[in-house]
């Protein structure tokens, strides 16, 4: 069997095994679009996983608890327990969107008796309060986070219909964030997944309309506007996203007036139309979502009528398609939440 070494690519007869910016792929050489994703790799000292995986912990931010929570909950990624207080928000809100860098956490927008724009930002090595360290460029709620490995992105939400805007705050300096493209269309409420390159803002509600099923995608390496490049299983919105290496996931939500429990997923290099690969461990909506390497994690929300507020966070792996276990409790039952992980 003839085998090829390049400088990031192991080529055997059938596949190759590629290091990438976010991770190991194994890819099949007669067709390079079927590949398969193993999570983070750490040679000596560095992590190759993307800005939207962690390999530490899990982290739940805000929401509505009766009344609205400042809270910061961390969760392991080791072990299956249940979350622990690890500082507060600079003001107890909810509908908010979270990003991750690779040492700090950030939670934007939101609501608290007004449409919210602050910037958040609270440390992973130690459990600190977090501080206010910018404003987006309007106030929305229930808008959508990414990470890239040096910006975080806030796009749609509502102020009150949903609105286009796609907003870039830098990590590197505290700093507002400023406006950088338009979805293609305005809605909130929307799941939020990132790849190495690119974020993607899926499903939604326009306000106007029923919810939509659109995928929408914009790059990180320019400021651009995002395009429709496929659609959920189902049409939906107030739910949560996750991200493998290869594949963006949303789970739970409203489908209509009804609650679900589905759990989508769609291929990050051909999105096409996502396809329903397991089931959360309830139906409920509002939800916050995590990324490790290896698994997606959705935490909190809503679920019953009239809606109840569950401390649950659910689990289901990225190597094969499965439905999510119940793997621990947050430390307030609250729906409305932000994620973020290191």
């Amino acid at each position: 069997m003839a085998i090829k070494i390049y400088p990031n690519r192991i080529e055997f007869e059938k596949y190759s095994l590629v290091i990438t910016n976010n991770g190991l792929l194994v890819t099949s050489n007669a067709d390079p679009s079927n590949s398969s994703a193993y999570g983070c790799l750490t040679f000596a000292d560095r992590t190759f996983g993307s800005a939207f995986q962690g390999t530490v912990a899990g982290y739940t931010t805000g929401g509505y608890a009766v009344p609205y929570s400042n809270v910061i909950d961390k969760f392991p990624f080791s072990t299956n327990a249940n979350a622990t207080d690890a500082g507060d928000l600079t003001v107890a809100r909810g509908d908010l969107s979270g990003q991750s860098s690779s040492v700090f956490g950030y939670s934007s927008g939101g609501y608290v008796s007004t449409f919210c724009n602050s910037i958040d930002k609270f440390p992973f090595a130690s459990n600190i309060n977090a501080t206010n360290v910018g404003i987006l460029t309007q106030g929305r709620r229930v808008p959508t986070g990414h990470s890239s490995s040096i910006s975080g992105y806030t796009s749609g939400g509502g102020n009150p219909a949903g609105v286009t805007t796609i907003e870039k705050f830098p990590f590197a300096t505290d700093n507002n964030a400023i406006s950088v493209g338009s979805l293609s269309e305005g809605r909130r409420g929307t799941s939020g997944q990132s790849s190495s390159t690119a974020g993607f803002t899926s499903g939604g509600n326009p306000a106007s309309v029923p919810d939509t099923a659109i995928i929408d995608k914009f790059p990180f390496s320019t400021d651009s506007n995002a395009v429709c490049v496929g659609a959920l299983s189902q049409s939906r919105a107030f739910f949560t996203g996750q991200s493998s290496v290869s594949h963006g996931y949303s789970s739970g939500g409203y489908s209509g007036p009804a609650k679900v429990s589905t759990l989508d997923k769609f291929s990050f290099t051909s999105v096409g139309t996502a396809t329903c690969v397991g089931a959360l461990t309830s139906a409920r909506t509002f939800l916050a979502g995590q990324s490790s390497c290896i698994s997606g994690y959705i935490t909190g929300g809503g679920e019953g009528s009239p809606v109840s507020n569950v401390t649950k966070i659910d689990r289901f792996p990225f190597t094969i398609d499965s439905s999510a276990t119940c793997i621990g409790a947050l430390t307030q039952a609250r729906r409305i939440s932000a994620g973020q992980q290191i």
